[in-house]
């Protein structure tokens, strides 16, 4: 019987597949009566239940749910949906990218369905219609996309937000409560206005008052829930004499009058309104009448309605009870309150758009690129279209203070910068109030994007240069603003406000920095502490230390509040993260200051004591250990005594410490922790666990007995770090390879690895891969030869079977798979066939990534293979290796290309197999792949094989490759160009010059710069190669070319070619000479320019040489170009004179110098006494005797005696 009810409903789907397309009436042949069925069509979602009841049938061993939200759910289709699917997918009717939206679609799968599954139907069942054709189809499917625009509208836009939510988390959210205080006044002028710090701290004083007050009343009121007495506070409301509803457990039951039970008015059972008996009620049935509360049903503090009594205790005196209005009607029901959302009156409403708009017309305002809704309610009086004539003088600042940042903040680059260099130059006329009550609520606001915050921050940056003092009654606004960046998580803005802060400090100066932040060190919230200390240690580092040293003194010995003593703790350790080791002159007077928090009363403070410790042991390292000698007991004490975050941190203070003793002291205080340390071996916190790895890394660090380390330490160190969870624990992982790499360097080599190599056959791969880093770390640092052969047999039959079954995508085990091989050199000589099938095995893999990670093992074991003379095997990878340069993937190609490569290295070019002769044209259309990879190693394997090899390869073939490379030299990575411009050396001096220098000669004449200058180094690394007298005429003769890029480019080369021959240019600098006199007078900036930067390596080559009538020559053609105004003509002037002074000496020009020092004209003399200095700084002691001579007067004796004895 069930087998035909499951033949019947595949007969009603395959029919409702038909049926769908001819709206036809269903019929089904009745299988078990022979009787045709007719019913009427069903809907989509109909046909979808039935073959979900199909698939829930005998062969459906469970279900899979899938999530109603999954956009990415794989049901897409109805193939998983067969008979002997052994989990059901069942299809969301929620699911967003699901074709089944409309009848066509769900037509469509389920044809497919049964299409693929290669059954023939019509055998069993007989069909009525016929299914349409694919073009109607196709059509009906294509009629139901998204268009691209829209799509990619869609995308952005959440990328936008998704990225503006990663910028900023809840707790840097917190910004945005700050508000932004009003003027304070200026302490050192007598006329000013604002709140001065006697005020400030004043109503700091009453709010802290007030808040106490508050939550001393509030515990006073709160009632403590509970109904006996054993658990009540002494004086409580509750103990009275009256009676209670509840009697105490010693006492009977009460009973009535006469001591029967109580009962209802005549003694019968209590009964409802109308003579019912009451039911109990449900806990969802909902009363409109709220239920009195008894004195054991209190309602919780935060939950209920203060009473007057309590109101009358908060407000001071003066407050009165209003009376409601007559027509108020309270409502009664508190289960109808809150029972469904307030809905509009007014319908469905669409949000207002708040992308950009047009800018709008503003007078005053133009070049804007964007205006944004958000800017109406601070930019909104530039749009009212008031006269400038009917406004105060004040008024006309702000507008034009406003017209400036809408410039800066909206406008397009060119805008911006003349709007910025407007208000820096005129700060002090606008005046710092309309500035700065401007521009600090835009940096306020949530919709500020970076760039915009940017741009106002460098506003902030010049203006308060202008204004200097002007800027101390901002101050704290100013920091309002900018000590959120100090948390950004941005590193640019982080330094962008440690630089404000700066510059505000040296602007302000220290004693109104420390009145403008002193009160937010005891604020109540946590978020200003945090950032006020941040900002106290950028002050630190722009004024000094020692200024800041008395106030940090008083802040950590603080007695009102422990938020201070916090708060000064962790200045002081913000002063060590951000100064480093310059607070060692210091660090005895920083110690001292927060040492007593390590026995404070409040925990935090301890806590935060023994993290400022740390820090500053962390940046004095390794020095300061006498610094340290005040809190040693302290913190040894408080291992003992502390638990959970607070160890952590005396835990990490003592770790920092331990390494800057000395041997016999370090060893000491190590085992002294080591019992309390190994005890936090098997913690579960993670945080502590990082510590307590750091901690056991440096005491290992220090000169700790090995037998100490092996008996002490590893036994626990392995049962409680080496588990899989580490491995899967990112913050630990590093960690853990890192310790254990310490250790090793005090135990054995063997010692380690014995207790980790079976680890790297376990079944977690993140285990494998760390067992392997660590051996790696070891290996790299300590070698091989402490490891006995059969623990090299059981380490490279680990690391084989690691690299064969990892599955992630990274160069983890490849890296240690080589680092291991090399170096075990020839012990590992029987184990290579064993590896090079493996790697042939792995080579002929459909994972690209597995092929990548095979090449890559060739090139980082192919120097071992040739120490064990495996040339043959060699050979066969190499063979190979050529029949996969075919490879489609680049990676896979490159790293193929540089497996070659490393053969061809060791192996020779005579012996390579594949003969060379046939790789070369090979790798010629490799040359035109443009993936970077794929370019390097390419040319890399080309110029290696023109070096050693170009014998083997017609000259022609060269040619080729030479043009291709003319491809590589605008290449965007620059080891490619570097490598393609090598070549052409290498290739010129197999083939000769003449045809290379031709090609590369015709290059000079394209347009792009970078191919340009990469010709030139080509061209003189030929002349190199190849000796300059082989390319010099070409090179001259090519100067002739009317053509500003030709010139330049022959100029350039010649820069090149005499920087690269160095003292064989003293042979050809006058065979250049009339060239570079014509290059010096040319009108054009870029000729003389490329034409000084000739001369300065030309004279630096040549220098002792003889050849000072040359440079004489060129130097006086140099001299009149110092008066240039272009930045790049004027440094390569002066290199040249700096070439020329050391191939001259510094005789010569300091006699032309001499002719211009005092002369009238301010701009002659300043560059006359730049040539001077730059003179003087390179040969001030051979300047000596040129000095002119000058005759004593009465006042001053210039005659040198001794020095003209000499002269």
């Amino acid at each position: 019987m069930h087998g035909v009810f499951t033949d019947l409903i595949i007969e009603i789907i395959i029919n409702l597949t038909k049926q769908n397309y001819t709206n036809s009436p269903l019929k089904v042949k009745d299988t078990k009566r022979g009787k045709p069925v007719t019913s009427e069509p069903t809907s989509p979602s109909g046909t979808m239940e039935l073959l979900d009841t199909h698939n829930r049938g005998t062969h459906n061993k469970g279900s899979n749910n899938r999530d109603p939200h999954n956009k990415d759910s794989h049901n897409r289709d109805t193939h998983n949906r067969d008979t002997h699917n052994k989990g059901s997918n069942n299809r969301d009717p929620h699911n967003k990218d699901s074709h089944n939206r409309d009848t066509h679609g769900k037509q469509v799968e389920i044809q497919t369905f049964f299409v693929d599954q290669k059954m023939d139907y019509n055998n069993i069942y007989e069909y009525d219609t016929e299914l349409p054709n694919e073009k109607e189809l196709k059509k009906k499917l294509s009629s139901y996309s998204m268009p691209a625009d829209i799509q990619q509208d869609i995308l952005n836009e959440k990328e936008e937000t998704e990225e503006k939510q990663l910028r900023e988390n809840d707790y840097q959210k917190q910004r945005l409560n700050r508000q932004l205080s009003p003027e304070r006044v200026d302490a050192f002028k007598r006329e000013s206005e604002g709140k001065s710090y006697k005020q400030v701290m004043k109503e700091r004083e009453e709010e802290f008052e007030k808040r106490r007050e508050r939550k001393r009343q509030l515990d006073q009121v709160n009632v403590p829930s509970g109904g006996g007495r054993w658990d009540q506070k002494p004086g409580s409301d509750w103990e009275t004499d009256e009676p209670k509803s509840k009697g105490r457990w010693d006492q009977p039951t009460p009973v009535g009058q006469y001591g029967e039970t109580p009962k209802g008015q005549y003694g019968e059972t209590p009964k409802g309104q109308y003579g019912e008996t009451p039911k109990k009620k449900s806990r969802w049935d909902v009363s409109d009448t709220p239920v009195q509360q008894t004195p054991t049903q209190q309602t919780p503090r935060e939950q209920r309605y203060m009473s007057d009594e309590e109101l009358n205790q908060m407000f001071p005196p003066g407050y009165e009870i209003l009376e409601p209005p007559a027509n108020y009607q309270p409502i009664r029901t508190p289960a109808r309150k809150l029972q469904q959302t307030p809905m509009r009156q007014d319908g469905f409403a669409m949000q207002e758009d708040t992308k950009y708009e047009t800018p709008p017309e503003i007078p005053g305002v133009q070049g804007l690129e964007f205006f944004k809704n958000e800017d109406a309610q601070y930019f909104g009086k530039l749009m009212d279209n008031k006269d400038d004539m009917e406004l105060s003088i004040e008024e006309l600042k702000e507008r034009k203070v406003m017209r400036l940042l809408l410039k800066i903040k909206n406008g397009s680059p060119q805008v911006r910068r003349v709007a910025l260099r407007q208000i820096t130059d005129g700060a002090r006329l606008l005046g710092a109030g309309p500035i700065f009550n401007h521009i600090l609520p835009l940096l306020m606001s949530p919709t500020i994007e970076e760039q915009e915050r940017h741009m106002l921050v460098k506003v902030i940056d010049r203006v308060m240069y202008k204004l200097d003092d002007l800027v101390r009654p901002y101050c704290h606004k100013i920091l309002v603003v900018i000590e959120p960046m100090l948390i950004d998580t941005d590193y640019y803005a982080r330094i962008e406000g440690r630089e404000i802060i700066s510059n505000l400090a040296k602007a302000a100066g220290l004693a109104t920095m420390i009145a403008t932040m002193r009160p937010d060190i005891d604020h109540e919230d946590e978020y200003v502490r945090n950032t006020t200390s941040r900002a106290f240690a950028v002050v630190a580092s722009a004024l000094g230390i020692p200024a800041l040293v008395p106030f940090l003194k008083a802040v950590c010995k603080s007695k009102k509040s422990w938020q201070a003593r916090h708060t000064g703790t962790k200045i002081v350790q913000q002063i060590a993260i951000l100064l480093g080791c310059a607070v060692l002159p210091h660090l005895k007077s920083l110690v001292d200051a927060i040492g007593n928090g390590l026995v404070d009363e409040q925990p935090k403070v301890r806590t935060m004591t023994a993290l400022a410790i740390s820090a500053l042991a962390e940046a004095a390292s390794p020095y300061g250990i006498e610094s340290f000698q005040s809190v040693l007991q302290n913190l040894m004490a408080g291992i003992k005594q502390h638990r959970g975050k607070s160890l952590a941190a005396f835990f990490k203070a003592i770790g920092f410490i331990i390494p800057l003793f000395d041997a016999t002291s370090a060893n000491a205080y190590t085992k002294s922790i080591m019992k309390h340390l190994t005890a936090q071996f098997e913690t579960p916190d993670e945080e502590m666990k990082k510590i307590v790895l750091k901690v056991v890394s440096q005491c290992v660090s220090t000169e700790l007995d090995p037998a100490f380390i092996k008996n002490e330490i590893l036994p626990k160190y392995f049962r409680y770090f080496w588990i899989r969870r580490m491995a899967l624990d990112r913050r630990n992982y590093k960690q853990v390879v890192e310790t254990t790499a310490q250790i090793a360097q005090k135990v054995s080599v063997s010692e380690i690895l014995g207790r980790i190599i079976e680890d790297l056959k376990d079944e977690s791969e993140p285990f494998r891969k760390m067992t392997m880093e660590t051996i790696e770390e070891i290996v790299k640092n300590l070698g091989s030869a402490d490891i006995d052969d059969r623990m090299v047999e059981v380490l490279l039959d680990g690391v084989l079977y690691a690299f064969q079954e990892q599955t992630a995508e990274d160069d983890g085990i490849l890296n240690g798979f080589g680092t291991i091989v090399n170096s075990l050199g020839l012990r590992c000589k029987q184990y290579l066939p064993q590896i090079c099938s493996t790697i042939l095995w792995r080579l002929n893999n459909k994972s690209a990534k597995v092929r990548q990670q095979a090449a890559d093992l060739i090139s980082k074991i192919a120097t071992v293979m040739k120490q064990c003379g495996e040339e043959k095997l060699m050979g066969q990878l190499g063979v190979v290796l050529f029949e996969y340069l075919g490879e489609e993937y680049p990676e896979v190609l490159g790293s193929i290309i540089k497996a070659l490569k490393s053969i061809v290295n060791v192996i020779g070019m005579s012996s390579m197999t594949p003969p060379i002769k046939d790789l070369l044209p090979r790798m010629t259309p490799i040359l035109k792949n443009r993936h970077e990879k794929v370019q390097e190693h390419c040319i890399d394997l080309v110029g290696r094989i023109a070096d050693r090899g170009a014998e083997f390869v017609s000259a022609r073939e060269w040619m080729r490759i030479c043009f291709e490379l003319l491809d590589m030299l605008h290449a965007h990575k620059k080891s490619i160009r570097r490598a393609a411009v090598n070549t052409f050396g290498y290739i010129a001096k197999a083939i000769g010059p003449q045809d290379v220098l031709a090609t590369l000669l015709n290059n000079l004449k394209v347009q792009e710069r970078q191919n340009r200058v990469c010709t030139t180094v080509a061209i003189a690394i030929v002349a190199e190669t190849c000796s300059p007298f082989t390319v010099l005429p070409a090179l001259m003769n090519e100067y002739r070319v009317p053509e500003l890029n030709v010139q330049n480019g022959c100029l350039k080369a010649l820069s090149f070619l005499f920087e690269y021959i160095g003292e064989m240019g003293k042979d050809y600098i006058w065979a250049v000479s009339t060239l570079l006199e014509d290059a010096l007078m040319d009108r054009d900036l870029v000729h003389r320019q490329t034409a000084c930067a000739t001369v300065k390596h030309m004279a630096l080559g040549v220098v002792g040489l003889g050849c000072e009538d040359a440079i004489t020559h060129m130097f006086n053609l140099i001299w009149p170009n110092i008066f240039e105004t272009s930045p790049h003509v004027v440094n390569a002037v002066m290199d040249a004179l700096e070439g020329c002074r050391v191939a001259l000496g510094p005789a010569i020009i300091l006699s032309y110098c001499l002719q211009g020092l005092f002369h009238p004209a301010r701009r002659v003399r300043e560059m006359y006494w730049k040539v001077y200095n730059t003179v003087y700084i390179g040969s001030q002691d051979a300047l000596v005797p040129y000095f002119p001579k000058i005759e004593s007067d009465g006042r001053n004796q210039y005659e040198r005696w001794e020095l003209e004895y000499v002269i």
